[in-house]
């Protein structure tokens, strides 16, 4: 379980101290967990601060009731958190095979490495043993770095807008990846989204906007709101399967 108590994160700007996450609290053991709102709210913000990329300045992060407040990326890691960034790393000289044999711990062999590509819709022959350099696509990367959080199959997996420049690959299969994902782990996957069809299929909705916690509920009960209603941050409409702050 996930646990963040009164966490607080801020930077220095301009104009003085500017408060990015602002005294959160939460605790996570769902099985998929969506994190949306307002560009710029601090759902990205708080997700580094999970993984450890940020600090928190105030408060204190749990991960089955340790203290991680102070831990590196790699002990989190380590420990079993995955985090997929928004806009994948290149890694040049470095093929997608030696990334997802990485990231799986263990020796692959080359099928073993294929499947995993095939998982996310990539045709394996074309991909195993290409660089992960600038001839490769933001949405190829994109896939790529899925496949290797299943290759991880940790207990804690924490992905920054899966579907961004994957439209050519159906959400059907994304959302098969997410659910394929936690049968191998049986832990927990928070997903940053503003899709529509990835909040039907969270257990929980995590609404952020300012750096706090704008409304918390069951998916089923809390996407309906999104959807038709007016909260404490504005009218938030879902248009073409993306959120909106009018």
């Amino acid at each position: 379980m996930l646990e963040l108590k009164n966490v607080s994160f801020s930077v220095e700007a301009e104009s003085g101290e500017k408060e990015i996450i602002d005294n959160v609290s939460l605790k996570i053991d769902e099985r998929f967990v969506a994190l949306t709102g307002p560009n710029g709210g601090g759902k990205s913000t708080l997700a580094k601060l999970i993984m450890g990329i940020y600090k928190p300045t105030a408060g204190s992060i749990y991960f089955n009731g340790e203290d991680i407040t102070e831990k590196s990326i790699t002990e989190r890691a380590n420990m079993g958190i995955t985090f997929a960034f928004q806009q994948p790393v290149r890694f040049k000289g470095i093929t997608v095979s030696d990334l997802i044999t990485l990231a799986s711990g263990k020796k692959l062999n080359t099928a073993q490495v294929c499947n995993y590509l095939s998982e996310v819709g990539l045709c394996a022959r074309d991909y195993v043993d290409r660089e992960v350099n600038e001839s490769l696509s933001g949405g190829e990367l994109k896939r790529i770095e899925i496949a290797m959080a299943m290759a991880r199959g940790t207990e804690l997996t924490v992905f920054d807008e899966p579907e961004a420049g994957i439209d050519l690959w159906s959400f059907k299969n994304l959302i098969g990846v997410f659910k394929k994902m936690y049968e191998k782990t049986n832990g927990s996957i928070i997903i940053i989204s503003h899709q529509e069809r990835i909040l039907n299929i969270a257990d929980r909705i995590i609404v952020i906007a300012d750096g706090k916690i704008a409304d918390d509920g069951k998916g089923k009960d809390l996407l309906p709101h999104l959807l038709n209603t007016q909260n404490a941050t504005g009218t938030c409409t879902i248009l073409k399967n993306k959120v909106e702050m009018d």
